[in-house]
């Protein structure tokens, strides 16, 4: 295996069109070529008209499996608690422990409903609601993933959600059994190895066997993520994601085998992953690039690895760790590791990151698995406006309001004015009724 120490991307903010030369390395543009657009919105008609035996059919061609039925694709919850005892205690104390933390972390995030009452009477506030019914898409593919079924399923049952239904591109038996361990654990209701766009719209629209959802939460391929923007209306979605990110900022005083097993640990996601540093030390930038070339040979997926750092990972000097701190909000990054001596006195000065781990001790690794915080986070820059999933996004929040006869009053004049600015008569002549009648 080659070397990648000449290979990485190599940037500096001395450059004079150095935002330029990272928008382009970065290459986010949340755009789904047209004939993937086209593939997708043909399964989702398809399975809105055919339902179940579109879902089976889609699923074999797909997917290799060969089942004649939709019940072929049901996991009893015999078969997830058969999953969860069939663990070595090892794994099953390793789950219960994240599930543990997850769920507390979560717990955390609950919000109450409110009210207040004014001096007229009148009472105002707000009410929080769960979802009834919500989807979680679990992703496969190069690997499968345990921890997504519990950072999905656990915020939702945490915000009170009454039904969870899970779908997984995965067949049930030994070789995925830890997420099927995990469901059992994280309180599924119902669990379908669907996985791909048909997963997406027999959620977003119901069949014969697969409940119509309110919201969809969960990352895929580029397939799910089409499927989850071409839905959304017709069902809630988190977010769109994209692949996985993680800029790291250090002073150059953390073990660069360290940071080199974290970068490593985001690109061995997939070949499109991206691994990004930031340092103020030019010459660390090169320790880290000898710790990469001497560590990659030993990883399992070591071309993946190569593949992502050589096309999509950067090294990036800066003149300080201000200046780090402006181009991670320049990337706004998935994960975010602040790997300096005093990571809280920049804290503030971050704002564009999902997650946010501090210190040289704080690996990403650790928030994908048990840390506590949910790892479904905003990509692609989206950290810009998305936040990480949490128990707010199974939750509804309705607005309440009760007014006094006294209250009525008081507004119905502002309203009636307002409203017949707006030419809206009937707006209008509605406030000043409650008016009218309690003068009389």
């Amino acid at each position: 295996m080659s070397k990648l120490t000449n290979s990485i991307t190599r940037l500096s903010t001395t450059a004079s069109n150095f935002e330029q030369q990272l928008n382009q390395l970065l290459r986010r543009e949340m755009l789904v070529e047209k004939e993937v657009t086209e593939v997708v919105g043909n399964i989702l008609a398809d399975v809105k008209l055919r339902g179940d035996q579109a879902v089976v059919d889609f699923t074999n061609q797909f997917d290799g499996y060969k089942v004649q039925s939709i019940k072929e694709l049901i996991v009893s919850s015999g078969q997830l608690q058969n999953s969860l005892a069939s663990l070595s205690n090892e794994q099953r104390q390793s789950l219960t422990h994240a599930a543990e933390r997850i769920k507390s972390y979560h717990e955390k995030q609950k919000q109450s409903s409110w009210q207040y009452k004014e001096a007229d009477g009148s009472v105002y506030g707000q009410k929080i609601s769960p979802l009834e019914r919500v989807g979680i898409y679990v992703p496969g593919g190069k690997a499968n993933y345990p921890s997504s079924v519990l950072m999905l399923a656990i915020p939702a049952q945490v915000a009170g959600v009454n039904e969870i239904i899970a779908t997984v591109p995965t067949p049930y038996g030994d070789d995925g059994k830890l997420i099927f361990a995990a469901a059992a654990l994280a309180g599924v209701s119902q669990l379908y190895t669907v996985g791909g766009a048909q997963a997406i719209a027999a959620l977003a629209y119901g069949t014969e066997t697969i409940p119509r959802v309110d919201k969809i939460a969960g990352p895929g391929n580029v397939f799910v993520t089409a499927a989850k923007k071409m839905v959304f209306g017709d069902v809630g979605i988190d977010m769109v994601a994209g692949p996985s990110e993680l800029t790291i900022i250090c002073d150059g005083k953390t073990d660069p085998d360290w940071i080199a097993m974290d970068l490593f640990s985001q690109a061995e996601h997939d070949e499109q992953a991206q691994s990004i540093l930031i340092s103020i030390d030019e010459g660390y930038l090169d320790a880290v690039q000898v710790s990469i070339d001497k560590l990659l040979p030993k990883m399992e997926r070591a071309e993946i690895i190569q593949t992502s750092l050589k096309n999509r990972g950067i090294l990036i000097s800066v003149k300080d760790v201000e200046e780090a701190v402006l181009v991670s909000n320049l990337i706004a990054p998935e994960h975010l590791e602040v790997s300096v001596d005093d990571p809280d006195v920049i804290l503030e000065g971050i704002k564009n990151a999902g997650a946010i781990f501090l210190g040289r001790y704080s690996a990403e690794a650790l928030g994908d698995y048990c840390a506590g915080p949910s790892h479904v986070l905003p990509t692609s820059g989206t950290a810009r406006f998305f936040s990480a999933l949490g128990v707010y996004d199974f939750q509804k929040r309705s607005s309440i309001i009760n007014c006094s006869a006294e209250g009525a009053q008081n507004l119905a004049v502002t309203a009636a004015e307002l409203a017949r600015n707006e030419h809206l008569q009937a707006h209008a002549l509605s406030a000043e009724y409650r008016l009218r009648k309690n003068s009389d």
